[in-house]
């Protein structure tokens, strides 16, 4: 039985550069730098979240495996301070949508270095 989700592959065109986006625009941590011969990842991760986004060279898993969807998964992450999230990612120079009000709470997108666009909800309390 599945009890939980451990990571999510996201398939780039430059790891060393999502790499830093990730850490140094959201904050997250390096979890891991694989190489393994020609292929490598890298794991990165909000501080003490049980999951992970695992960089992939997008080029060479295509060689790899041609049948693979590489596409960018459609990710939600949550905060508690959306409005600070926010004002720190356009003081960051990201790319930042407005914040739209939902029924379970308010959430922008947000995009990354290679614009694949991601959301971060704040829940209604």
């Amino acid at each position: 039985m599945i009890n939980k989700l451990g990571q999510v592959m996201l398939y780039v065109s430059n790891q060393d550069e999502s790499k830093d986006f990730w850490t140094e625009k959201l904050g997250f941590e390096v979890i891991s730098e694989e190489t393994n011969g020609p292929m490598k990842w890298i794991e990165v991760a909000p501080k003490g979240a049980e999951t992970s986004i695992v960089l992939h060279n997008k080029e060479f898993v295509a060689q790899m495996n041609p049948e693979m969807n590489l596409g960018t998964p459609s990710l939600m992450y949550f905060t508690d301070h959306l409005d600070q999230l926010r004002r720190d990612l356009t003081d960051k120079n990201v790319t930042v949508g407005e914040i739209v009000e939902l029924p379970s709470g308010r959430v922008f997108n947000f995009a990354d270095n290679e614009n694949n666009y991601f959301a971060v909800l704040e829940k209604n309390k």
